[in-house]
């Protein structure tokens, strides 16, 4: 209930500017910011000096949309919403990429402060994108493009802008979270857990953009991007999926004190000769259960920050929906409305470090091998003797008795993936290995 002294300050609307918005897209996203535009309007009109009007929202079938939009506010012409001179900030909640990537270019070279929600988007354009922006002297917001409510992008241009940050690990994907965490739970079987997470409506029809790992790399590729002041694009980002993770896998990881975490990886790797260069990449991790990390549960995201100054930081919350997503939309909305009616604009792309990739190949990092042998004396001693001869430590080995068979599993020290491939493939042909099955990384 609002008191006295609120309703008095709420009568008193600021008398700005009024900031003219577009929404491309009315789906589950656009068709909540509009609806907390309407809902907050006079909010918003404090919190930035002059009131938001919306002039106009995009969709590919107005007959669809006609019962809960004014038909005066319908637009099957983007282009045309956009190019209208009373619109000042477009917010895009399409998704895909070429369409969007036209209709945001349209904006930012038009003069109009532009808020995506776009991953795929920012991912792969956000060269042409950021400098379309600057050219035009105008915003490029894109908070809700990297876990949805959860303040990644703001915390990286402002928060920690003046510090040096070292690594980011993410769970940036709820699906695949939702999927081996249940996993872990019960232990039932991938196929299973995905069909749950398509029941409950965590996974989508066609989920290959979340188990495959495609989602959460566009999402490493900008936390990559504005961490190193370096561009990096989803191209550049190495990507796994869970696809091949195991109920087996699980219990393994469960036994060593592990759990199984789709995870995000940008990192700052530091030569020898002390030159910088950037990793991104996403693939099944084991995380140690006492990380906090390994305690993100269900559908939640967390990215876990360590920088130079600030040390250890976590950001944890509802990574994806229509409330979280509309939320971080709204934020940016807010902020890009200020510098429209205040002056002045947001930090745009760093990418003053231009830091090189690093070839994947050399990125160091431990191993957990799991694989089955015939069970006779010195196969330990041979498979210790490929791994030794290709630069790789073991830290402990567990092996369990299965009939005629044992199974041997292998946490290593730190080692290149170049390493690992090469041992990899000289196990595979040893006549005492009958399968190599699995090798998933670690996080310390």
């Amino acid at each position: 209930m609002s008191t006295t002294s609120e309703v008095t300050a709420m009568s008193d609307v600021p008398q700005g500017r009024e900031v003219g918005v577009a929404i491309l897209g009315h789906g589950t996203v656009g068709s909540e910011v509009r609806r907390l535009m309407e809902a907050n309007a006079e909010a918003f009109s404090h919190r930035i000096g002059g009131p938001l009007a919306l002039r106009g929202v995009a969709v590919s079938n107005p007959t669809k949309h006609s019962r809960t939009l004014p038909k005066e506010l319908l637009f099957d012409d983007a282009m045309e919403l956009i190019a209208r001179e009373d619109v000042d900030i477009v917010v895009e909640v399409i998704g895909g990429i070429e369409y969007p990537r036209k209709l945001v270019l349209a904006a930012l070279n038009a003069g109009k402060s532009v808020v995506t929600a776009n991953k795929a988007l920012v991912a792969a354009h956000a060269d042409e994108l950021a400098d379309a922006a600057e050219a035009a002297g105008v915003d490029l917001y894109f908070e809700a493009a990297v876990a949805a409510a959860i303040p990644v992008v703001g915390m990286l241009r402002r928060s920690l802008a003046g510090d040096q940050i070292e690594r980011i690990s993410g769970i940036v994907n709820g699906t695949t979270n939702f999927i081996l965490d249940a996993m872990d739970e019960t232990g039932a079987s991938y196929d299973d857990m995905l069909a749950e997470a398509t029941r409950l409506g965590y996974a989508e029809a066609d989920p290959t953009a979340d188990v495959e790992g495609h989602d959460a790399a566009s999402k490493a590729a900008i936390m990559a991007s504005l961490a190193f002041h370096t561009r990096v694009k989803a191209s550049d980002v190495y990507c796994e999926g869970i696809t091949k993770i195991t109920a087996q896998d699980i219990e393994a990881a469960k036994n060593a004190g592990y759990t199984i975490k789709l995870l995000a990886i940008c990192e700052r790797i530091r030569s020898a000769a002390g030159e910088d260069s950037v990793s991104a990449r996403v693939h099944p991790t084991l995380v140690r259960r006492d990380h906090p990390l390994a305690s993100v549960n269900g559908s939640y995201n967390a990215v876990f920050v360590e920088a130079e100054a600030a040390g250890r930081l976590m950001f944890y919350g509802n990574g994806a929906g229509g409330n979280p997503t509309a939320s971080a939309v709204l934020g940016d909305l807010v902020g890009a409305a200020r510098n429209k009616v205040h002056g002045g604009r947001a930090p745009g792309e760093s990418t003053y470090a231009n830091l090189p990739l690093a070839d994947f190949g050399q990125v160091p990092t431990r191993y957990h091998i799991d694989m089955h042998v015939r069970d006779r004396v010195g196969v330990l001693a041979e498979v210790a003797a490929v791994c030794a001869k290709n630069g790789i430590s073991l830290r402990t080995v567990r092996q369990e008795e299965r009939d005629d068979a044992a199974r041997l599993i292998l946490l290593t020290h730190e080692a290149s993936e170049e390493s690992l491939d090469a041992t990899v493939t000289e196990l595979a042909t040893l006549d005492d290995v009958l399968t190599v099955d699995t090798v998933i990384r670690m996080a310390e």
